[in-house]
Order: C-alpha cells, then structure tokens, then sequence
C-alpha cells in the first residue's frame, strides 16, 4: 500500500505535516532535515522543488526557493540527495512544486525516479485537473505516485466531488485564497468553509494547510480534518536557526501557544 494511503488508514486524524523547501537553507540540508523531521514525530514531510516563479507562495517561501536556486539545487541534485532516504525513513514522503521543472525534467522519468527513491506523492499547485487525468495521472498511477489536488474556500461543490472522485491519497484543503504564509487565527468564514466541506462527507481524507503556526490554528485544522500542514513558519525558522532540530523545536512550542 503507499504508504499516503497507509498513514491515513492507522492514524485517521491529528496528523501532523511539515513543509520545507530543498536545497534550503543548504544545498545538502535536505537528507538531514528529513531525517531529523522523521525521527521527531512528524507524520508526513513535503519537499519543496525550488522554481522561480512560485505563484501560490508567500514571501518567505519564495524567500526560500530563490536561496534554494542560488545555492545550486536542481531535481537532479534532490533525487541523489533521497537515494538512500528509505534506510531510515518510513514516513509518507512528498514533492511539492510547479510544473516548469518537471516537464522539462520529463514527467515519467520524474515519476520513475520518486519511485526509485521512495517518494509517494507530488502536489502541482498549477496542473490543470484536465491535463491531470488525461495526461498525467495514467503515468502516475504506473509508478503508485499520488497527485495531490488542492481546494480552496472558492471551489465549487461540484469541483469538490469531482476531485474527490478522480483522485486517491488526501485532499489538500487550502485554509484561505491568498498565498502561504502564517496566520494568527482562522475567522469565521474559514470555519464555514471547514464545516461546509466535512459535511460533503468526501471519500478522500482532507489535510488543512496555509496560515497554520500557532495553538489555535493547529486546534482548529485537526478538528476539521484528518490533519494539518505547516510550511512558512518551519521554513522561517529553519532560516533563522539554520538548523532543523532546534527549528522543530521552537515550531512545537510555538504550536503550544
């Protein structure tokens, strides 16, 4: 079973999962942040692939993925970094990025290679769900990858259930329309959202990602859904600590605030 799949059947709620971008804040930090992340509790981890464009990212990932880029990370580089991440590491592994870098690597070699290292999922904010079920979800499911589609407060019920239908692993529940970035708390109209999309009663289990960074937020993404995702404040403070240890332990005092 992938493992996406598997984590969601033994742990059904209160998972927790961190986002961090490659090649950040090293070019060879990515392997030991994984590990260091793996080992202290986190559930799931989503890698960030470095492009120079990250339309649906806020400052301090963009922030990140330029460092990225300048210290030289390439799709290349990040699978010989994961070649031999699953000696040790047995979580859900994820790649998260946009579309440029992946056709021009080529998508079924991108999809061999998260297979040969062990990765279980990829999430392309800009693939289109046409071109995802014509194109790319055939080659995806040869290689058991799940592509991850992200909703958000202004998907239609209709979107909603056709997602749901057509795609396997979770559904990422974006928490607002903006870009990324940390939020102190979640308003009203996003709580009606949350209730409105749990009472769709979806196949898929749902994970509620941007603005999560403190108590409240995380409170109110695990009671809505399977989990949550955290990035910008990981990333924040792994850029101010350069390293991921002493970051993930500020980040879950910070959650406990």
């Amino acid at each position: 079973m992938n493992r996406i799949n598997s984590l969601f059947t033994q742990k059904p709620s209160g998972i927790l999962s961190l986002y961090f971008c490659a090649g950040h804040p090293t070019l060879d930090s990515t392997a030991h942040i994984v590990r260091t992340l793996a080992s202290r509790g986190i559930d799931m981890i989503e890698i960030g692939i470095p492009f120079s464009d990250p339309m649906a990212d806020g400052p301090v990932i963009q922030d990140a993925a330029t460092k990225a880029l300048h210290n030289g990370m390439t799709l290349r580089t990040l699978f010989n970094q994961l070649k031999d991440i699953r000696k040790d590491v047995n979580i859900p592994l994820l790649l998260m990025g946009y579309l440029n870098p992946v056709i021009q690597f080529g998508f079924e070699r991108f999809c061999q290679e998260c297979q040969q290292v062990g990765v279980d999922g990829v999430i392309l904010p800009d693939l289109p769900f046409r071109d995802y079920l014509e194109d790319f979800k055939p080659v995806a499911d040869r290689y058991d990858l799940r592509i991850i589609m992200l909703i958000t407060p202004e998907t239609s019920d209709e979107r909603i259930r056709f997602i749901d239908e057509h795609t396997d692993g979770f559904i990422y529940m974006v928490s607002s329309a903006a870009t990324t970035g940390a939020q102190r708390s979640f308003d009203e109209a996003k709580q009606a959202y949350f209730n409105h999309v749990n009472s769709m009663n979806l196949r898929n289990p749902r994970m509620i990602g941007f603005g999560i960074s403190n108590h409240q937020t995380l409170t109110s993404a695990q009671q809505n859904a399977a989990g949550a995702i955290i990035g910008s404040k990981f990333v924040t403070l792994l850029d101010e600590t350069n390293d991921a240890d002493q970051a993930l332990t500020q980040l879950y005092e910070a959650l406990q605030q």
